[in-house]
């Protein structure tokens, strides 16, 4: 069992920058591959980061969206993932929760992931 907890989101202006943290209980988290996604309201969960595990090479991945302002890590010896974002804007605006998958491997969808943590609100404004 994995129990996660983020911290972090808040109230930013666009072009801000914010720093989400992602701490896990267990011994194995660095076998797990990690993920943030996030939800707007009236909109559908989505894929934002990944990393996967150590095994694996810790390789990221981003949606397109937020390729390029976005970066995910992980740190192992604190069983810590972050998420820092920058250049943030409007359409940012959601709460983003982490999770964890067993397999180690990252994937876009979120069934494939076997924990998640309760969710942190971010809120940009124009």
């Amino acid at each position: 069992q994995v129990q996660l907890v983020e911290s972090g989101g808040g109230l930013v202006q666009t072009g801000g920058s914010l720093r989400l943290s992602c701490a896990a209980s267990g011994r194995t988290f660095s076998t797990y591959a990690m993920g943030w996604f996030r939800q707007a309201p009236g909109k559908e969960r989505e894929f934002v980061a990944g990393i996967s595990s150590s095994w694996y090479g810790s390789r990221t991945y981003y949606a397109d969206s937020v390729k390029g302002r976005f970066g995910i890590s992980r740190d192992s010896a604190k069983n810590t993932v972050y998420l820092q974002m920058n250049s943030l804007n409007p359409d940012d605006t959601a709460v983003y929760s982490c999770a964890a998958a067993r397999t180690g491997t990252v994937a876009g969808a979120h069934k494939e992931y076997d924990y998640w943590g309760q969710g942190t609100q971010v809120t940009v404004s124009s």
